[in-house]
């Protein structure tokens, strides 16, 4: 019986090319979200909090905490043993042109072996950028979408993640991000996909919308581009400028391969040149017999005993030779490989054994 596989190939046709705007093709520089990130305590577990024996940092910030209300644990007395507070990581995304006043939602992750976080409330922290100055204070009760039970017995379930959860708006904007958008004579694009003929594109898109020798492209990457330097023009001028719509430039010729999964994604340029294939699979087969084994008619001593033997039969199988002409399409390729019955490993020793010969025009991409 033929072996069957599974062959995913996504071809990215292009017969015709179709317009795209330049604010889904580009994003404008010094405009993103900044990182943040601190560390705080969540209080009110129910019970599932760290064990303080196996993380001493979760007492310490307690106590921390606590002088800063004027109370002090006995030195070298006992750890106190807090099963109702978990140390926790917290981070969040700052977006750009965030005001002082403006929520953020936060993520609480446990950094201790608290079980779960459900219930729980994270007290005051404040959120520090890569520079370690604070721009934003976190604080709120825990959205937990995890759950872990445990039984008497020591029997337990867990569905999803119980030691994660987040606050939405549950930290205040402190302070503002500095941003280039404002200052200046120019903005600049950069393309989200080197590619020097879209960027030459897309300064010609742009002069030709709003007036010659406003853009230009500076790279593969950036076009710079003139802007009025009052705010609200600025404004105004880059909602038309990122509207205009272009054809980007043809992807260059490309085979994607995921060797583990044995996706093959193949794009539109991409050439072959005659090329013979041919592919032979190696098939062993194993059978097992069952016989059956009795002692002499005479002896005295035995019992009847099933034995297992093993037959071997190795031999090749699918031995095939395909031609592949000059110029094929991309449905030639898959109907050539799918002839031979090749796998999804034996199609990337295929694919790489053709660019190997300079057959594959293609640049051969193995993830």
């Amino acid at each position: 019986m033929r072996k069957l596989f599974l062959f995913v190939s996504l071809f990215v046709l292009v017969n015709t090319a179709w317009a795209e705007r330049i604010k889904d093709l580009t994003h404008l520089a010094g405009v993103r979200d900044n990182q943040l990130v601190g560390y705080g305590l969540v209080v009110g577990l129910d019970g599932s909090g760290d064990q303080t024996s196996q993380t001493p940092f979760t007492v310490q910030s307690l106590q921390n905490m606590l002088k800063q209300f004027g109370i002090t644990l006995p030195p070298g007395g006992t750890p106190p043993q807090l099963k109702n507070v978990a140390a926790v990581s917290i981070h969040a995304r700052l977006p750009a042109f965030a005001k002082i006043g403006q929520n953020i939602d936060v993520t609480v992750s446990s950094i201790g072996n608290a079980k779960s976080l459900r219930g729980g409330a994270l007290l005051m922290v404040p959120l520090k950028g890569a520079d370690g100055r604070v721009y934003a204070m976190a604080q709120g009760e825990l959205l937990v979408s995890g759950l872990n039970a445990q039984g008497s017995d020591g029997s337990s379930i867990t569905v999803n993640v119980p030691s994660v959860g987040t606050i939405p708006n549950g930290a205040m904007v402190e302070r503002l991000v500095p941003n280039p958008f404002q200052s200046g004579d120019f903005i600049t694009f950069n393309l989200n996909r080197s590619d020097f003929t879209t960027a030459n594109r897309l300064a010609i898109a742009i002069n030709e919308t709003v007036g010659p020798g406003i853009a230009m492209p500076l790279d593969s990457v950036s076009i710079r581009v003139s802007a009025p330097r009052d705010a609200s023009q600025r404004v105004a001028f880059t909602s038309l400028v990122e509207n205009i719509t272009l054809e980007p430039g043809d992807a260059a010729a490309r085979v994607v391969i995921n060797s583990r999964t044995g996706t093959v994604v193949i794009g539109a340029r991409v050439k072959i040149m005659p090329a013979a294939v041919s592919h032979g699979t190696l098939v062993v087969t194993i059978t097992e017999n069952k016989q059956v084994s009795q002692p002499g008619a005479f002896a005295r001593r035995g019992s009847t005993a099933v034995t297992d033997q093993s037959d071997i039969d190795i031999g090749l199988k699918g031995n095939n030779t395909f031609l592949l002409p000059a110029n094929v399409t991309l449905q030639d390729i898959v109907d050539g490989v799918n002839r031979v019955g090749a796998t999804p490993a034996d199609i990337v020793a295929i694919l790489q054994a053709l660019k190997q010969a300079g057959a594959l025009r293609a640049e051969l991409m193995v993830i």
